[in-house]
């Protein structure tokens, strides 16, 4: 390849937004219900039916807006927007196309390389989801959900200015993040609540022209996402080289195969025949409604982070970590301001807590803990009530079942044993039957003792003061 190219991406990003009930109707949003029992007329579209807007979705959205550092519309509207497809019961959706909520933002990124970029914000626009299709291949049917039909979605536009999927990452967990912070969504990818389409065109370096894009679907992680947006730089490139022309299109990439497929050619606006919502007056939004959604934003992460290094004198990287998630934000915290060891704390997140996480496939915002049980897990430490081992055997149950440390240790007898009596009775007698580990040891072989230690910590049942244990070894040795 003599020629060199760059790759140009924008994200139309959506997020379900976290309100009890949907956007024009009194239904629920919560997820995971057996099919069709979260609906009524109007997100089923039944004749006759009337939408009537949930407050709590514009202030959602104006709250999006002024962190992304949006312009609000004061006056702004619904429009239909015409498609036929079995998700959609009404064979329109109702959403935002000539005047969003939001106009004209930017969020700034840093990347994994330390490089920071500003990412500019087109539009955020309010709009209701659809339904849910499952394809049945045993049966060889489909069958429709409407649970999610008219829930409420926020969806973010970006400019086309990142290059690389590091960017886009980036860009991304920014989002969420601060979505996150500000209680409007809990952006889980796994669930849908923050979907992502990745607009992916290629051009040469140094050329001003956008090339042909195309609509990446399908995208459920960041994984996917990275995958993704490489293998269609390297498509059309390919396509380039040979001559071909890039089509404007929609594709569908498998996670499974890495590889994408045509679903249809792009639409643009005027294939939707949009026209005012009908059914919907304009939405006026006065300055003093701006600056109580305003007055209400929360301490976002860079500022949380920054604050966290000054007052507790962890490490920026640990800030970095913990701040990552309001929910382990908070609990650091909560439970630092009962035991006053914020490092402590902050290593029980950033290296078990995370662990777990990744183990049970969860996401930081289902952590069901609380601090007071990880405040007082810290102190049995720290009184040398409980070692290392057994302090992890504990977190684990309090992970999962949040139960009371102190009431769990007595209960199963897991103190720790600082009889010096006892313990050089157990010393004596591991090293009376690891006569070899022994003579390696006298012999200059240091590791030796490690298995010494091992030996005994085995015997006591991992119950032993390990550096006591350790002591002992040395003078009996």
């Amino acid at each position: 390849m003599s020629k060199q190219y760059e790759t140009v991406i924008g994200l139309e990003v959506h997020v379900e937004l976290a309100t009890k009930t949907k956007i024009f109707c009194g239904c629920s949003t919560a997820f995971g219900g057996a099919p069709n029992t979260h609906t009524c007329p109007v997100c089923t579209g039944m004749p006759g039916s009337l939408p009537v807007l949930n407050k709590q979705v514009v202030e959602y959205a104006m709250a999006v807006g002024l962190a992304a550092n949006c312009q609000i519309n004061q006056y702004c509207k619904f429009d239909r927007k015409n498609y036929f497809y079995p998700d959609n019961p009404q064979n329109y959706q109702i959403s935002q196309l000539y005047l969003p909520i939001c106009h004209d933002g930017w969020v700034e990124i840093e990347t994994e390389s330390g490089v920071k970029k500003k990412i500019g914000i087109h539009e955020i626009h309010m709009e209701e989801d659809a339904g849910k299709l499952i394809h049945d291949e045993w049966e060889d049917a489909s069958l429709v959900d409407f649970n999610r039909s008219g829930v409420p979605l926020i969806e973010i536009v970006s400019e086309p200015d990142m290059r690389s999927a590091d960017e886009v990452i980036a860009y991304l967990e920014t989002l969420r993040t601060t979505i996150q912070y500000l209680g409007a969504s809990d952006c889980k990818l796994q669930e849908g609540s923050m979907r992502a389409d990745v607009n992916v065109s290629v051009r040469e370096v140094g050329s001003t022209e956008f090339g042909t894009r195309t609509e990446m679907k399908n995208l459920n992680s960041f994984k996917a996402i990275a995958h993704a947006i490489a293998g269609e730089r390297e498509r059309q490139i390919e396509l380039i080289e040979d001559g071909k022309q890039v089509i404007q299109e929609t594709r569908r990439w498998d996670d499974n195969k890495e590889t994408s497929f045509s679903m249809r050619s792009k639409e643009d606006a005027q294939d939707y025949r949009y026209f005012p919502e009908p059914d919907l007056p304009g939405i006026h939004i006065s300055d003093e409604w701006i600056e109580r959604v305003k007055a209400r934003e929360p301490e976002f992460k860079a500022a949380k982070q920054a604050r966290y290094v000054a007052e507790y004198g962890i490490p920026e990287y640990d800030a970095d970590i913990i701040t990552g998630s309001k929910k382990m934000a908070s609990i650091f915290e909560e439970a630092t301001a009962i035991c006053n060891e914020p490092k402590k704390v902050a290593n029980w997140l950033m290296v078990d807590t995370l662990r777990l996480l990744k183990e049970r496939e969860m996401d930081a915002i289902d952590i069901s803990f609380s601090p007071e049980n990880l405040a007082k897990l810290v102190k049995l430490t720290e009184a040398g009530t409980i070692n290392s081992s057994v302090a992890k055997e504990v977190f684990e149950k309090v992970f999962d079942e949040n139960i009371d440390p102190d009431a769990y240790v007595k209960e199963h007898g897991l103190a720790q044993v600082n009889d010096e009596g006892l313990l050089r009775d157990t010393v004596a007698k591991v090293i009376e039957e690891n006569p070899q580990s022994v003579e390696d040891y006298r012999n200059g072989k240091e590791k030796a003792i490690g298995f010494l230690v091992g030996q005994t910590m085995k015997a006591m049942k991992g119950k032993a003061n390990p550096g006591m244990v350790n002591q002992i070894l040395k003078e009996l040795l």
